[in-house]
């Protein structure tokens, strides 16, 4: 079933894309801690110039699914096949936000963030995936955006968050051919020509390795195939090339000074014991659990430990491929929830040990949302160091929470508050360091359709009742409000 499913079985699945298999071997902790870590003053402010913001996607809020020219997205058909998403809910309504947006960007404005991202359902502008597009799709974007605007928020759209045209899995088996690449691409460059006069930031594509490791190759998120290694890494390749095509879309036809970057679960790798050995495990972790996108388009080349673990299976490429997904990033977008691996050093190779969770590990109301606010410390400085990146945005990182009415009506998510408190501080403690994490998007503004598990897990700052569609805030809202004010956080 859907449920029993989770992220955490993502940690597994991420050796298909990677080296994957580690030695067990003695693990190089030795009694020195590396004194150059530096504890911070968790009242320091952040810079001046430090960007808050919230996040949602197209599917997941948006509802008015069959309205103003909408083609058809592979979720619509996966949340509506039996046994799929665990409530037995879609997305067909949702928040309804394609008709309350102005509501819904005030409540972003009460929190007082100066950044919104969110995704554009490429079916709507492109119902069938490519060919004619369907400027009333667009229409809508143009409307949220000068709303956003109006309001004194900067949105920052990301083009793809899985919504996947039907019409293109149907003609082409969507991401397993390059053609789909090619259809991307021509709807980043109809976008970017129509939205960059007011919208100068870009995400192309969200979480690669949710979308192929899930969709493709687990049965569990659409379009619910269940694809042999060496098609998944083939279809990975074509989303890289995608990520790619639509870098240089962007640059040909929006305007100048358009920036764009990627938004990429990263495969999070935390050292167990903050040695200097250590320290330099988890780096190589880092560098090969994540060779098959964020390696790739970051450095131009599938690692040799990517290639010769993936043997007969590795992606067929070209030079130009490589090439084109190479172009280069202007920031690069990590969502960071949990982390996915604890490691010690190891003298076989790849040179790291990945250790096994105790079943004690704490969790939130998620069960694959392990609490380890150390990841949003390491993830970024590691991938910095790794790939010699200079700006980073956490492109969503929250919890979901029980989140039910007190009751005076109100919600007492003193979990969610513990939780980004704790998360929070180990970002600020990363951006004083000079990580060069310049903006934090907290998923999500609002309760909405959760995925595989419908509407029974709140990610939301504000609690939304569907059955009303009434928004309440949460205490959580408050705490962020005053983060954001303060630009620190408050004890």
């Amino acid at each position: 079933m859907a449920a029993d499913f989770s992220r955490r079985d993502f940690a597994k699945l991420a050796g298909l894309a990677a080296v994957g298999a580690t030695a067990g071997a003695k693990a190089a902790d030795k009694a020195a801690v590396d004194e150059t870590l530096i504890v911070p003053d968790r009242h320091a402010p952040f810079p001046k110039n430090f960007l808050w913001g919230t996040a949602t996607s197209s599917y997941q809020i948006e509802g008015a699914v069959d309205e103003d020219g909408r083609g058809k997205s592979i979720w619509d058909t996966f949340s509506h096949t039996p046994g799929k998403i665990e409530d037995g809910t879609t997305g067909d309504r949702a928040n309804e936000h394609y008709h309350r947006y102005k509501d819904d960007v005030a409540l972003i404005k009460a929190l007082g963030v100066k950044a919104y991202r969110f995704s554009i359902a490429w079916p709507r502008v492109f119902p069938e995936g490519s060919g004619q597009p369907n400027p009333k799709g667009l229409d809508f974007y143009n409307r949220l955006v000068d709303e956003l605007l109006a309001n004194g928020i900067e949105p920052y759209a990301t083009l793809y968050h899985w919504d996947l045209p039907q019409a293109l899995q149907d003609r082409l088996g969507g991401w397993q051919s390059s053609d789909t690449s090619k259809a991307f691409a021509d709807y980043a460059a109809y976008v970017a020509q129509r939205l960059t006069d007011r919208v100068k930031n870009i995400f192309t594509v969200n979480e690669v390795g949710r979308f192929v490791n899930f969709g493709y190759g687990w049965g569990i998120d659409a379009p619910g195939l269940r694809l042999p290694a060496a098609q998944l890494n083939q279809i990975r390749h074509h989303v890289a090339l995608a990520h790619g095509l639509a870098v240089q879309a962007i640059r040909a036809s929006g305007r100048a000074g358009t920036r764009v970057g990627a938004a990429e679960n990263i495969a999070a790798c935390v050292p167990a014991i903050a040695t200097p050995e250590n320290i330099r495990a988890a780096e190589i972790a880092t560098r090969e659990l994540n060779a098959g996108f964020l390696g790739v388009v970051l450095e131009g080349k599938y690692t040799d430990g990517f290639l010769a673990y993936a043997g007969a299976d590795a992606p067929k490429f070209t030079p130009e491929e490589l090439k084109i997904i190479s172009t280069p990033n202007d920031f690069v977008g990590l969502n960071i929830y949990a982390p996915q691996y604890y490691v010690t050093a190891s003298d076989r190779a790849p040179g790291f040990h990945v250790l096994p969770f105790p079943s004690s590990f704490p969790h939130m109301n998620s069960e694959w949302l392990r609490v380890g606010p150390e990841v949003i410390y390491w993830a970024p400085r590691l991938a910095a160091k790794i790939w010699n990146i200079d700006n980073i945005y956490i492109s969503e990182n929250g919890t979901s929470s029980e989140d039910k009415l007190a009751a005076d009506g109100e919600v007492y998510d003193l979990d969610r508050i513990m939780f980004l408190r704790n998360y929070l501080t180990q970002m600020q403690r990363a951006v004083a360091e000079g990580v060069p994490i310049r903006g934090y998007f907290l998923w999500s503004l609002m309760d909405n359709f959760e995925w595989i598990f419908g509407y029974g897990k709140r990610f939301g700052l504000y609690r939304v009742d569907f059955e009303t569609q009434a928004r309440v805030p949460k205490l959580s809202a408050a705490f962020y409000r005053d983060v954001v004010a303060r630009n620190a956080i408050g004890m």
